[in-house]
C-alpha cells in the first residue's frame, strides 16, 4: 500500500509538472474562440492544424529558426571547446595563484546578467558588433565559460593520469595528447554540457532581445513569439504553435544526446 500511494503521488506530481506544456500543444490546435471557451482543456474540440503553418509565415518563423539554430551551434562549438582546454589545464597542472584565480572565476559565476549587461553592452558596441549574430554568439560564449570550464574539471579530475602517462611514451605531445586521446575520452561529458548550453542557447530572450533590438531580422525564436501579442490583443493559439516549434529541436536533441548524458551522470556518481 505505502509503494501504491508512492506511485499515486509521483503520477500525480508528474501529470501537473507536464501539463502546461500538454495544454500549449492541445492549445496550438486550437481556434481562437474554441480557446476560449474550453479554457484549461486539453483536447481541442476541431484540430486547426494550419495554426503551425500560419505561425511560420506570419511572425517571420523560417528566418527567426535559422538565426536561432546559428547562434545554438556556434555557442555550442565555442564553449565546449574553450572549456574543455581550460578545464584539462586547471586540472592537471599546478602554477601559482590557481586557487586565487579559480576563486575570482567562480565568483563572477554568482554575478546576475543584470549587472554586467551595460558593460557588455559597451564592449560589444566598441568592436562594433552590435546589432550582428556575432554578438549574441560571443556574450553567451562568455557567460557559458565558467559552468563548463568547472565542469569539464572535474570530470578530467576523474582520469587515470595513465592514459597520459602512455600516450606521452609513445611520443604524443600536448596537442595530440589533448585532441587525440583526453577529448575523445570526455564524449559523455561534452554531450552533457553541449545539451546544456544548447538549451540554454535556444531558449534565450534577453541577450538576443538586447544586441538585435535595431535589425528585428536578427531575432531568435524567443524574441519572434513577441509578433503574436501586441497592446491590445495575444492570439493565444498561434502564439502555443510558435512556442511548440521552438520547442521541438530541442526534445530532438535530448533524444539524440541522451545517451551520452546518463553515461556522463553515472561515471560522476562512480568516481
Amino acid at each position: 500500500m505505502r509503494r501504491a500511494f508512492t506511485h499515486i503521488m509521483l503520477l500525480g506530481f508528474g501529470f501537473a509538472y507536464v501539463y502546461p506544456f500538454l495544454w500549449a500543444v492541445g492549445s496550438s490546435l486550437k481556434s481562437p474562440i474554441d480557446f476560449l471557451d474550453t479554457g484549461l482543456g486539453l483536447k481541442p474540440t476541431t484540430f486547426m492544424w494550419d495554426n503551425y503553418v500560419k505561425a511560420w509565415e506570419q511572425a517571420s518563423f523560417g528566418t527567426y529558426f535559422l538565426n536561432t539554430l546559428i547562434i545554438s551551434v556556434a555557442t555550442v562549438a565555442c564553449v565546449l571547446l574553450l572549456t574543455a582546454m581550460a578545464g584539462f589545464a586547471l586540472a592537471r597542472h599546478t602554477f601559482p595563484g590557481k586557487k586565487a584565480l579559480i576563486g575570482v572565476v567562480l565568483a563572477t559565476f554568482l554575478l546576475p546578467h543584470g549587472y554586467t549587461i551595460i558593460p557588455v553592452f559597451d564592449i560589444v558596441k566598441a568592436l562594433g558588433l552590435l546589432d550582428t549574430l556575432w554578438s549574441v554568439i560571443l556574450v553567451q560564449v562568455g557567460g557559458g565559460l565558467v559552468f563548463g570550464t568547472f565542469m569539464f574539471m572535474a570530470y578530467f579530475q576523474t582520469m587515470p593520469r595513465e592514459l597520459e602517462e602512455a600516450a606521452r611514451v609513445d611520443g604524443a605531445g600536448y596537442n595530440t595528447l589533448f585532441f587525440r586521446v583526453i577529448l575523445p575520452l570526455s564524449r559523455p561529458m561534452a554531450a552533457t554540457l553541449g545539451l546544456f548550453t544548447f538549451i540554454s542557447s535556444w531558449n534565450n530572450f534577453f541577450l538576443p532581445l538586447v544586441f538585435t533590438l535595431g535589425k528585428p531580422e536578427l531575432r531568435t525564436l524567443g524574441v519572434g513569439l513577441y509578433a503574436f501579442t501586441s497592446q491590445t490583443s495575444t492570439n493565444w493559439t498561434l502564439l502555443c504553435a510558435g512556442a511548440i516549434i521552438s520547442l521541438a529541436p530541442i526534445v530532438v536533441v535530448f533524444v539524440v544526446a541522451q545517451r551520452y548524458v546518463v553515461d556522463a551522470i553515472a561515471g560522476a556518481v562512480k568516481a
